[in-house]
């Protein structure tokens, strides 16, 4: 088995001991990501607007990994109010209208007040083929 951590510059990593993903053979397990934008240190009120940079932290912990958006097959989404998940859903289908992972989400409270959505995802990177 070959296992690569991916570790970002979020302080949190650190401080819970987790990776923001790990790669196991072709499989890339990327953490549950919130809306917390690394470059301002800020995080949206919006649910919308941390709904975006929730999938650009995503994006980023993929490529480390050698991996994108199209290799995922499943994601989940938590959100502490289920009235406000709807709204997310243009974003969702900007990203993965194409791709269509199995999903679940569900309802549950977050590590702060100001998170209104996590997501996780688990991708397939394609194995090289030999010509």
């Amino acid at each position: 088995m070959n296992k690569q951590l991916i570790n970002t510059s979020s302080v949190f990593e650190d401080q819970v001991a987790f990776s923001r993903a790990v790669v196991v053979d072709n499989l890339v397990f990327v953490s549950g990501c919130t809306g917390y934008n690394y470059e301002t240190t800020t995080i949206s009120d919006d649910i919308v607007d941390q709904a975006e940079q929730t999938f650009k932290n995503i994006i980023h912990a993929l490529t480390q990994a050698g991996s994108s958006l199209k290799d995922v097959v499943r994601v989940t989404y938590i959100v502490p109010d289920p009235a406000d998940f709807e709204r997310c859903w243009p974003t969702i289908r900007k990203y993965f209208a194409d791709i269509r992972p199995a999903c679940t989400a569900f309802c549950s409270a977050l590590t702060s007040d100001k998170i209104k959505i996590e997501i996780e995802v688990t991708a397939v990177k394609p194995r090289a083929t030999n010509s």
